[in-house]
């Protein structure tokens, strides 16, 4: 099913659901929601003219933000004993638009009502952006299958003998389809400003929003990263 929502020219406003699963969640690896915040009508309509200007403030889309674990109940947790108090759990929720989802604990493995939702939502959604370990439940719905991918560095010999299925490349992020895959976990952050290009680009309130937050411009490939190494 494709999607209902043209992200580029939305005719209402754009669902970002963080989904969390029943583990705890890297709390860097969903930090990087924090750019559509960043480009949202609510939070620039107070800036002045001098710092974003009145064209740019019109092209800012409207989010709404989710926060969804499996009942909605208990608040879900995160490294650094934090813990996120859910909007919706899996049936309340709403149609989401675009999907985050972080890295949980390494043994954990998705129960099969949580791959069952992202299955559903992949299906309807705009975008379903995964940020290090986010692509194992992906992976284990089945939503890898004949894609492109990518994942943590040390990973990706182990990935390509036990997954074959799944065309696996050492890149900071790869977008094929409706899903993108990161490598580690700061990685999302080079990731959401490339998906955020690639549906709003062009130099305007991205590119505005993307200097003003010193948002990171790595090389794709780790090149800058193997110079160093040398």
């Amino acid at each position: 099913m494709p999607s209902p929502i043209d992200l580029r020219n939305p005719s209402r406003p754009i669902h970002v659901g963080v989904v969390l699963l029943n583990s705890t969640t890297e709390m860097l690896d969903i930090a990087p929601v924090g750019f559509f915040s960043s480009i949202s009508r609510s939070f620039l309509k107070d800036f002045p003219a001098s710092l974003c200007p009145d064209e740019l403030k019109a092209q800012a889309p409207d989010f709404v933000f989710h926060w969804i674990t499996e009942t909605g109940e208990t608040p879900a947790s995160l490294t650094g004993s934090m813990s996120v108090v859910p909007t919706h759990s899996f049936i309340t929720c709403p149609q989401l638009d675009i999907i985050l989802l972080g890295a949980a604990q390494f043994s954990y493995r998705a129960s099969e009502t949580e791959l069952a939702f992202l299955r559903k939502t992949h299906e309807s959604c705009a975008a379903l952006l995964c940020v290090c370990g986010g692509f194992e439940p992906v992976l284990s719905a089945g939503l890898l299958e004949g894609k492109t991918a990518t994942a943590p560095r040390q990973l990706l010999p182990m990935l390509r003998g036990t997954a074959p299925g799944t065309n696996w490349v050492d890149k900071r992020y790869v977008n094929d389809g409706k899903v993108w895959t990161t490598g580690v976990l700061l990685n999302g952050l080079d990731m959401v400003v490339a998906f955020a290009r690639s549906v709003w680009g062009g130099k305007g309130l991205v590119e505005m929003a993307a200097a003003f937050g010193n948002w990171p411009e790595r090389d794709v490939e780790y090149r800058d990263d193997d110079a160093k190494s040398h």
